[in-house]
């Protein structure tokens, strides 16, 4: 039998919270509060301080902003269908929270991508860096790192929207399109989509490769002089640290929805599912507000002042 599109889906993930709702909601609208106070804060230090507009913090403005996204397109709903005894998503907001989850998570790589590059031209290529790095160059890189999430995610989903679909359960606590794409009818047609999933594999392959190919540069710039360790330990462990959290959390995702066994408690299932959404919104503000000199110097002045 199939579902009309007006259908709503049932979030099955959310069976076992119903023994500890208040305390998982008082935790959650905590653990949000942090992430928009972090991922905010650092925004307007970056954006109010203009020794701060340099390409480097100009990406992370960027990476936060994309974790404020992100994390909008989860969260909210989440606590209020914690609170509430249905846990039902439209089919449109379903689609819509798929295509948020997704398009933030390759977001956050492919700046890390033209992080990675940045760094690259600040260590390896020193001389060129600021003719290169120009305002146009910059803001082409960062519209590139949002744009390409954004149309192929776009695609993606349209190519959900157009399966008939034999089920309204969804077992997660949020949507995903490999969720929905799993509830297809046997007769529908996945082709375009199995095509479509695969060009996002390999478009990320690439962007894993360009990060390794830019490491293998500056590592081997950085062991010829000492002022280079200096500044790859004060810019690119952060940077590095954000990328293997990216790719593990990525990785980890990607193998449990495709592989994963379904023996596995729920709210064990939940966290894996979600941890791209609970892990880097805190870790990426964290690592550079502690590794990014500038940044600290700027968050212990401001706090020093507020002191006095």
């Amino acid at each position: 039998m199939s579902w009309h599109h007006t259908l709503s889906f049932i979030l099955s993930g959310f069976n076992e919270t119903m023994n500890f709702t208040v305390p998982l909601f008082s935790v959650t609208l905590l653990y949000y509060c942090v992430i928009l106070f972090f991922n905010i804060s650092l925004v307007l230090l970056i954006v109010l301080d203009e020794s701060l507009h340099e390409p480097m913090y100009i990406f992370l403005s960027s990476l936060c902003i994309n974790a404020l996204y992100g994390t909008t397109g989860f969260y909210p709903k989440f606590l209020s269908d914690l609170l509430s005894s249905s846990h039902r998503i439209s089919y449109e907001g379903c689609l819509l929270q798929a295509f948020i989850a997704y398009s933030f998570s390759f977001c956050d790589l492919s700046i890390l991508t033209v992080m990675a590059f940045d760094r690259y031209m600040a260590i390896c290529r020193p001389l060129h860096y600021h003719s290169f790095m120009t305002k146009r160059r910059l803001s082409q890189l960062v519209c590139f790192s949002w744009l390409t999430p954004f149309c192929l995610f776009s695609i993606n989903v349209l190519l959900t929207a157009r399966l008939k679909l034999c089920g309204i359960n969804i077992q997660r606590a949020l949507c995903l399109n490999w969720l929905i794409f799993k509830l297809a009818c046997p007769e529908a047609d996945t082709f375009p989509n199995n095509i479509s999933a695969y060009v996002i594999l390999v478009i990320c392959y690439f962007h894993w490769l360009f990060i390794i190919w830019t490491y293998i540069y500056i590592i081997k710039t950085c062991v010829r002089s000492r002022e280079d360790r200096v500044m790859f330990m004060q810019t690119c462990v952060a940077h590095l640290t954000s990328v293997i959290i990216n790719f593990t959390v990525m990785a980890v995702d990607w193998m449990y929805l495709r592989f994963g066994s379904r023996d596995l408690p729920q709210s064990l299932q939940n966290f894996i599912t979600l941890e791209f959404l609970i892990i880097p919104p805190v870790m990426n503000p964290l690592m550079y507000g502690f590794k990014l000199s500038k940044i600290r110097n700027r968050i212990l002045s401001l706090i020093y002042l507020k002191g006095k």
